[in-house]
C-alpha cells in the first residue's frame, strides 16, 4: 500500500496518541539489560531497492487549514444532531474549530433547572467564571442573584416556576474578557458558537429569554447596543426575548440600576 493512502489514518492516530498524553515510546515491561547477551547479534545487510524519481512519487495531500472549513455550518450540523443537553455539551466541547478553549482553563456550561421558565444568556465568561467553571460568579453573580430574588426568581430553585436557567453566549473565556463581557467576542467565534446557543434554547424551551449584554444580543438578534435595545421586547425562535443591562455593567454604572429595575418588573409582568 502506498504511503499517501494511509496518510490521514496516520495523522489521526498520532493526534489520538497526543490527546492521550503520549510523549515518548517505551516498552510494556522493563528490560534487564545486564541479562542481555553481551555479543550483539549479527544484522543482515539491508536490501537496497531502487528509489523512484521525485517526479514519480505523489506527495501526501495537504492538511486543510481551519479557514478552509465552513465552521458555522459544521457547528450547526453538530448542534442539530444533539438530542439532549448532555449531548449538546459534548458536541460543543468537542468542536475542534473554535480555538478559544486553547486559552481557557474551564468550559463554562449552563446552570439551573432545564425546565425553568426563564433563560438568561450573558456575555462571554470572564476570569472568575473561567476559574470556577460556572456561569455568573463573583460580585456580578451576587448582584444577578439579588436582582432575580427581587422578582421571586432563583437559579438554584427546584420549582420550574421560580427557577432560572443561566449561561453565557460562549462557553470559554475570550482573550479580551478580563471581567465577563469586557468586549464583544470575535465575529468568527460568535458565529461558530451561535448554533449551539440556538439549539440550547430549542431544547430548554423557556417561556422568556433574557439577553444580558451586547454579545448575546448580537448572537440572537444580529445587532448589539444594549443601551438602546434594553427594555424592548423581541423574539428568538418564536419566544419572547428581553435585552437587559448585564450585572457587571450595573456595578460600574449604578445609575443604570433604575432602568434595570424597570426591566425586571417587565419580566415579572410577562411571566404572569
Amino acid at each position: 500500500m502506498e504511503s499517501d493512502a494511509t496518510y490521514w489514518a496516520d495523522v489521526a492516530l498520532l493526534d489520538w496518541q497526543v490527546a492521550l498524553g503520549a510523549d515518548e515510546a517505551i516498552g510494556d515491561v522493563p528490560v534487564d539489560r545486564y541479562a542481555l547477551d553481551p555479543v550483539p547479534p549479527k544484522v543482515a545487510a539491508p536490501v537496497v531497492t531502487a528509489v523512484p524519481d521525485a517526479g514519480q512519487r505523489r506527495p501526501p495531500p495537504p492538511i486543510p487549514a481551519a479557514a478552509d472549513f465552513d465552521a458555522p455550518a459544521l457547528a450547526a450540523e453538530a448542534a442539530a444532531a444533539a438530542g439532549d443537553l448532555a449531548a449538546l455539551r459534548a458536541a460543543q466541547e468537542g468542536f475542534g474549530l473554535c480555538t478559544l478553549k486553547r486559552g481557557a482553563r474551564s468550559y463554562v456550561g449552563a446552570e439551573g433547572d432545564s425546565r425553568a421558565r426563564v433563560m438568561i444568556v450573558g456575555d462571554a465568561p470572564g476570569r472568575a467564571e473561567d476559574q470556577a467553571g460556572r456561569p455568573f460568579v463573583g460580585p456580578h453573580g451576587v448582584l444577578l442573584d439579588r436582582m432575580l430574588a427581587a422578582i421571586g426568581l432563583d437559579r438554584t430553585a427546584a420549582d420550574p416556576a421560580r427557577a432560572v436557567h443561566v449561561m453565557h453566549v460562549l462557553p470559554w473565556r475570550t482573550a479580551a474578557a478580563g471581567g465577563a463581557g469586557a468586549a464583544l467576542p470575535e465575529p468568527a467565534d460568535l458565529a461558530m458558537m451561535t448554533p449551539f446557543l440556538l439549539r440550547h434554547i430549542a431544547l430548554v424551551q423557556p417561556d422568556v429569554v433574557v439577553c444580558m449584554g451586547n454579545a448575546p444580543c448580537q448572537a440572537l438578534l444580529g445587532r448589539s447596543g444594549v443601551s438602546r435595545m434594553r427594555g424592548q421586547w423581541d423574539t428568538v425562535l418564536g419566544r419572547p426575548l428581553l435585552p437587559m443591562y448585564p450585572p457587571q455593567m450595573l456595578l460600574g454604572h449604578p445609575a443604570a440600576k433604575r432602568a434595570a429595575w424597570t426591566d425586571l418588573l417587565a419580566l415579572k409582568a410577562r411571566l404572569r
